[in-house]
């Protein structure tokens, strides 16, 4: 088990990927003119392009430690952590609304705590069953706040949003493991190394995407097309860059079933970030939700506090 200071290493390393992570939501405010498969495609294409600059000077280095494993690896973290993910997510909210997304992906941190606890050495389930009724109950909030808003969408739009969402959801629960599992493993490589080198190999999965987003883009103006360019570079440097850098090295810190609750942290700051941007203050099931996952945090923190606590007091 890690040192007690490592792990609050890892919790603040988490917290900060996460307020990164909660500006992406702020991004289709900043250019409502562009579409989710135009912003998927420029974050990422900033995001290859900045990663290849950053690793240059350490490419010759890293290359001979890259057998056909590693990148296989890379291709299928990008894919399903970055590029996918992020298509699924938008799309699901287009098609279904925000109500079927947000209770659905409300449930990522559930999805990866539970598969963690079934590696060696994981903190029991069943001690860890309050953390995640607490998630639920947050999650089931947010849903249900969603809910009570006018819907507009046809009966089979938000059933192909349902699916679009639960495909999200299973996309990033398997990054987050396969991430985590694959930095387990690899002992040439810094967590900034494998960020850049994720972030190389996406920027060549959105290269794909690039002729079908040209194909769907409208006509827009030259100050449009400035402000989309700043949104997507921001982006792509604070959550992709920074926020993977941190929620890379809090993965080598903590345990896995602890690492899906720090996922919370980023619906934290995109519901703070949101009220913000809309100047009022959260409804009362929007606070019970946050109070709700808040606990859902503190109450996974005293499980994996008690599992440290307990062979200390045998020896």
């Amino acid at each position: 088990m890690a040192h007690p200071h490592l792990k609050l290493a890892g919790i603040a390393f988490g917290a900060g990927a996460g307020a990164l992570w909660g500006l992406v939501f702020l991004a289709p405010e900043l250019v409502r003119d562009f579409d989710p498969l135009q912003l998927t495609v420029g974050r990422y294409l900033f995001y290859g392009l900045i990663s290849a600059i950053l690793i240059a000077p350490r490419w010759k280095a890293l290359t001979p430690h890259l057998a056909r494993r590693e990148w296989f690896a890379l291709c299928w973290l990008s894919l399903a952590g970055n590029v996918l993910y992020y298509l699924l997510l938008s799309k699901a909210i287009q098609t279904g609304g925000i109500a079927v997304t947000s209770l659905v992906i409300g449930f990522l941190p559930v999805a990866v705590t539970i598969i963690g606890s079934r590696h060696h050495e994981a903190v029991p389930l069943t001690r860890l069953l309050p953390s995640i009724a607490l998630c639920c109950g947050g999650a089931i909030c947010i849903g249900w706040q969603a809910l009570a808003l006018p819907a507009s969408e046809s009966v089979m739009a938000q059933v192909a949003g349902l699916l679009f969402a639960i495909g999200a959801l299973v996309s990033w629960t398997c990054y987050a493991v396969g991430n985590r599992r694959w930095l387990e493993r690899l002992h040439h490589f810094s967590v900034h190394d494998w960020n850049l080198l994720t972030g190389v190999v996406t920027g060549l999965q959105s290269l794909v995407l690039v002729p079908v987003a040209v194909a769907v883009s409208t006509a827009h103006s030259g100050a449009a097309w400035t402000r989309f360019t700043m949104v997507s570079a921001g982006v792509a440097v604070l959550a992709s860059i920074v926020g993977n850098a941190l929620w890379n090295k809090m993965s080598r810190l903590l345990p896995l079933t602890l690492v899906g609750q720090m996922i919370l942290f980023e619906t934290l700051f995109a519901l703070i970030y949101g009220f913000l941007w809309e100047q009022r203050l959260p409804t009362m099931l929007e606070a019970a939700a946050f109070i709700l996952v808040v606990a859902s945090v503190l109450s996974c923190l005293a499980a994996h506090r008690k599992r440290v606590m307990v062979p200390l007091a045998a020896a």
